[in-house]
């Protein structure tokens, strides 16, 4: 076989480039208007998590001279520098697109931001009276005396910076002063004209503040309204400038395991040291005078390459809040309800409905009220005697942890491993833990030095025939919020291989040990990263043998070298790959005599593709899997991952073609280029436009309609490959 010299993508740039398809969703007129506020806002949230996380730990690798090289050979400060440019651009973005085009293109739908010059005496009083009654209440201005009394202020959280004249008889007033206040007055007199008092905004505080309107949504940023209104806090003491400040810090705080009773101590250690770790990012208004830039500077600790000048409002996260005013229906998203699943439901016997056959839902569209009915209904049925279940990330109000703590109540034998290391939901996760744990759940805190990222629950019944295992297995996590944004998968099974595979991999985990055996299950760090190896390599060498050799699969980021590797020498015998890969794909498509068999696309929609989702041709007899893992060093050699077969003949052809459907798309699908670049999917001669997520929302909705009316007919679109 023909050597080439590999090549890749960088990790943190792929990311980007995907951030960068996030936000072009904000200018694509096919997308509602406030719908593309939305995307404005994904795409901040994403980056304040990107710096918290990636640029944290690159420079971590830094400041420690390891001399550790990324896939590409570049070292962690020249991937920083490269970051540090592409981000200053994603900023510049941001900004002319909400300055140029949303906010325009908003106020022609009467949603207008009111500028101060424009307040009207009955609206300024109006913001007054709540300024007074709300903002003065909550927060709490903090006086800088110098950089190294700046408050330890962190998260992103947006603050306002005040910088004020030193003019001693407007802080003192006329009285007459003792000799203790003059020396006082004499320390005061000795430093630099200016000071700096920070007004930290508290999440509690609404963003946007409406004005009183016959019609339409008038709206001023609270950060304006405080600038207004600063007097309230100062009196007579001269504003200079104020402006709005937000500061990261690194995310990426590592964890010393040293057993399960140390667990939770050392967890909310590493949460207070997230709280004081160092500055990754400084982001400043794009008004900032430089002497408040420079005190800023040196009171955070950070220096100019890392600290971003933004012209627009910061903190666009916060607009989700303006995405989701009430009305304007016409400016956003049609409504899709989740479809009920035919199979679940009130009145349905879930465990009568599995045993007749595997059960596949596709989630947002098929509800995930099914998940939760399965677990609820083992929490009650007294033929249940025991439960286990794995939890990742859960909602705050969760209906799944509520049906576990039920099923104590009701006498079964309840094991929960929960994942305490899940990044950000950390405090949420040790919450759970413990008001599991006095309901009498047997809690367990993960598996030392990995993360527990599978997601599968097994309930045990007792039946006359004997013992029955009923399992679910999931791409996604048992979190009933995000199970509405987010494209997974289900599948209902109580296969007997699978059930003992279930068995041994929980106890393994619980008992800290290896599993006995596994027949069908694939787990990392076990052997998953060898199972899906060893598929790539069945249909290499089936392209070698001239039996043909296909390869589609659905994950959100390509990483793992040996996997990519892998890949291109699949490609090189022949084997056609079609990968749909989210976020990042290290693994450069269509290079001639290395990959020009290898297609990758993209789809950003709607919702978030993350489902898991691995086809094998194997000569015509298909392997299909799903998974919890993506192709990443991480999943599939530092976390706790399950790889799942779908056998059953009726799942697995709907699974398929729920696969095959996203390389389908030309609406909101884009093709990687060889040189790293996405361009939309061009649509065939005589073909019409296919968006992939509507079609798999129509197609659940036929489902249950052919359910509640049997007379219905169901077309299935035939789609040429």
């Amino acid at each position: 076989m023909k050597k080439v010299k590999t090549v890749y993508f960088n990790r943190e740039l792929s990311w980007l480039c995907f951030n960068q398809r996030v936000l072009d969703q904000a200018t694509s007129q096919r997308q509602p208007l406030l719908e593309r506020v939305k995307f404005l806002a994904i795409s901040a949230a994403n980056l304040d998590e990107f710096f918290m996380v990636r640029v944290g730990g690159l420079g971590i690798v830094a400041k420690s001279g390891s001399g550790i090289v990324d896939i590409m050979g570049w070292t962690a400060d020249q991937q920083l520098e490269r970051i540090r440019a592409r981000a200053r651009k994603m900023y510049a973005d941001q900004a002319t697109i909400l300055r140029e085009q949303l906010e325009p293109e908003l106020s022609k739908h009467d949603i207008k931001r009111v500028e101060l010059d424009n307040i009207t005496e009955p609206e300024r009083e109006h913001l007054l009276r709540r300024f007074k009654d709300e903002t003065m209440s909550t927060i709490a201005p903090i006086a800088v005396e110098n950089p190294d009394t700046f408050p330890m202020i962190g998260g992103a959280r947006l603050c306002m910076c005040v910088r004020l004249k030193n003019d001693l008889s407007s802080r003192l007033g006329t009285h007459n002063v003792s000799d203790e206040e003059s020396a006082s007055v004499d320390d005061v007199a000795e430093r630099k004209t200016d000071r700096y008092v920070i007004l930290p905004l508290g999440k509690s505080l609404a963003r946007f503040w409406t004005l009183p309107s016959d019609s339409g949504y008038r709206y001023v940023l609270i950060e304006d309204v405080i600038g207004m209104f600063l007097s309230e806090f100062f009196g007579n003491q001269e504003v200079i400038e104020w402006n709005t400040l937000r500061v990261a810090r690194n995310g990426d705080v590592t964890l010393n395991e040293d057993g399960r009773a140390d667990l939770l101590v050392g967890m909310k250690e590493m949460l207070e040291r997230r709280r004081t770790s160092d500055c990754v990012r400084l982001e400043i208004s794009g008004s900032t005078s430089p002497e408040m830039k420079q005190f800023l500077q040196s009171a955070v600790g950070v220096a100019e390459e890392d600290t971003y000048s933004v012209d627009c409002p910061l903190a666009l996260s916060d607009y989700f809040g303006l995405a989701s005013i009430k009305g304007f229906a016409n400016l956003k998203d049609e409504p899709w309800p989740a479809q009920p699943s035919p199979d679940f439901g009130l009145g349905k016997d879930v465990f009568a409905t599995i045993k007749a056959g595997d059960r596949l839902l596709y989630h947002p569209y098929q509800s995930y009220d099914a998940v939760v009915q399965f677990i609820h209904a083992a929490a009650i049925d007294p033929d249940v005697i025991a439960i286990k279940q794995t939890l990742y990330r859960t909602s705050r109000d969760s209906e799944i942890v509520k049906a576990l703590e039920l099923a104590v109540a009701n006498g079964k034998h309840v094991t929960a491993i929960v994942e305490l290391k899940a990044r950000f939901d950390e405090a949420q996760n040790i919450y759970w833990a413990h008001h599991m744990e006095e309901a009498g759940v047997d809690v367990i805190y993960g598996v030392r030095g990995l993360k527990t990222h599978a997601k599968m629950s097994l309930v045990v019944r007792r039946e006359p025939a004997g013992i029955q295992r009923y399992m679910h297995f999931g791409t996604g996590n048992y979190n009933e919020s995000t199970a509405k944004l987010y494209s997974d998968v289900s599948l209902f099974t109580c296969d007997e291989q699978l059930g003992s595979d279930a068995v041994h991999f929980f106890n393994a985990i619980t008992g800290l040990s290896v599993p006995q055996s596994l027949g069908k299950l694939a787990a990392a760090p076990i052997n998953l990263r060898e199972s899906v190896l060893e598929s790539i390599r069945v249909e290499t060498e089936c392209a070698e043998q001239g039996t043909g050799g296909q390869i589609t699969a659905k994950i959100n980021s390509l990483v793992d070298k040996e996997v990519i590797d892998a890949l291109y020498t699949a490609s090189q015998a022949g084997v056609k790959i079609r990968l749909n890969v989210r976020g990042i794909c290290c693994l450069v498509p269509g290079k001639k005599g290395l990959s020009e068999n290898i297609k990758v696309i993209s789809v950003v929609d709607r919702m978030l593709e993350h489902a898991r989702i691995f086809c094998f041709h194997h000569s015509g007899d298909e392997r299909l899997f799903i998974s919890s893992a993506d192709w990443m060093g991480r999943n599939l050699d530092r976390r706790v991952e399950l790889m799942v077969p779908i056998e059953d003949a009726s799942t697995k052809s709907r699974l398929i073609r729920i696969l095959k459907s996203y390389f389908d798309d030309n609406v909101a699908a884009t093709e990687l280029q060889v040189d790293g670049t996405y361009v939309p999917v061009v649509k065939k001669k005589k073909k019409g436009e296919f968006r992939c997520q509507q079609h798999l929302y129509d197609e659940a909705c036929q489902i249950y309609a052919a359910h509640t009316n049997p007379k219905t007919t169901v077309f299935e679109p035939h789609r040429g490959e």
